[in-house]
C-alpha cells in the first residue's frame, strides 16, 4: 500500500492558508498514487496557543468537512495528522481519520500534554484510545510527545493495531530522541511506525526528519529538513511474518507486570 506523507511548513496562526496548503499537498500525493495520506501535528494553528479562542476550529466541523471532501472525492483514507479544536470552552489537539468514502472512523485528542511547551495550559488531554481500520489495515494513531509513553502505544497494538501513524511538531534540539523512540517503538511491538513531523523556516525549530519503519526497525524512509511530499510503497504482510518469527505477544507475562505496579 502506498503511503503519502505530508512534511508541512505550517504557518503561525496562518490558518487559512495552511488549509490551502494542505489541500494542495493532499491532491498531489493522490494524483501520485498514495492510498493513505498522513498530516503532521497542529497544522492549522501551529502551536500558536495562546491565540487559540480566535484560530481553534469550533467543534473540528471545518477540519471534517474539508477532509472528508477530499477523501471521498480523491478516494484516499486521509490520517489527517491533528488540528487545534474548540468544544465548549476547552481547547483539544485533536486526529481526525477519514477513510476513502469520507466517513470518520478515528477521533482522538492528544493523551499526553507537553508541560515542556505549555499544553496543559492550554490544552485539555483526551483520555480514549485511537483504533481504527483503513480498508484491511487495521491500525492506531498517537500524538507526538504520546511516544514518551510506551505502554500507550502497546496498549494500541495489544487491541489489533498493525500500524501506528505519529503526527509530530517534534523540534530540532531533540530530533535523536525523536528517531530512536519511533524505531524502538516499531520494534518492541512488532508493527510499522509512521511519524509525520512539520518544518518550519522562521523562529520556530523543527527540521522534519518524518519517517517511516517496518517491525524490523528498518528505516524505509526519513524526511529532509525542509517542506516534502514522499510516497513510500509499505507491505503490511510484514507485521504477521515478523510477529510468528519471534512470538513475543505470545511470550508476554502481563500478571507479573501488573504485580509490579501494584507494589
Amino acid at each position: 500500500m502506498k503511503i503519502g506523507c505530508i512534511q508541512l511548513n505550517v504557518g503561525f496562526g496562518k490558518v487559512d492558508e495552511n488549509f490551502e496548503r494542505a489541500e494542495q499537498f493532499i491532491r498531489q500525493a493522490a494524483q501520485g498514487g498514495a492510498e493513505i495520506i498522513v498530516l503532521p501535528e497542529m497544522w492549522n494553528t501551529g502551536y500558536a496557543l495562546e491565540k487559540l479562542p480566535e484560530l481553534a476550529d469550533e467543534n473540528g466541523e471545518r477540519t471534517q468537512a474539508f477532509l472528508s471532501k477530499l477523501a471521498k472525492e480523491l478516494a484516499v483514507h486521509i490520517v489527517g495528522g491533528s488540528v487545534a479544536i474548540r468544544v465548549g470552552e476547552k481547547f483539544f489537539n485533536t486526529m481526525y481519520t477519514l477513510n476513502k468514502e469520507g466517513e470518520l472512523v478515528g477521533e482522538y485528542s492528544k493523551a499526553h500534554l507537553f508541560r515542556l511547551m505549555d499544553e496543559h495550559l492550554y490544552l485539555q488531554a483526551g483520555d480514549k484510545m485511537n483504533r481504527f481500520a483503513l480498508g484491511d489495515v487495521e491500525a492506531g494513531g498517537v500524538i507526538c510527545y504520546d511516544i514518551r509513553f510506551p505502554e500507550w502505544l502497546r496498549s494500541h497494538a495489544l487491541q489489533g493495531a498493525k500500524v501506528l501513524f505519529v503526527p509530530a511538531q517534534w523540534p530540532t534540539p531533540r530530533i535523536d530522541h525523536w528517531k530512536t523512540l519511533l524505531q524502538a517503538r516499531a520494534i518492541e511491538n512488532q508493527c510499522f511506525v509512521i511519524a509525520v513531523n512539520r518544518i518550519s523556516r522562521k523562529v520556530e525549530n523543527f527540521n522534519g526528519q518524518s519517517m517511516i519503519i517496518q517491525p524490523w526497525g528498518e528505516v524505509l524512509w526519513t524526511g529532509a529538513a525542509d517542506e516534502e511530499l514522499a510516497i513510500i510503497d509499505v507491505d503490511f504482510a510484514i507485521v504477521d511474518e515478523v510477529r510468528t518469527r519471534i512470538p513475543v505477544y505470545d511470550d508476554r507475562r502481563p500478571n507479573l507486570y501488573e504485580e509490579v505496579v501494584k507494589n
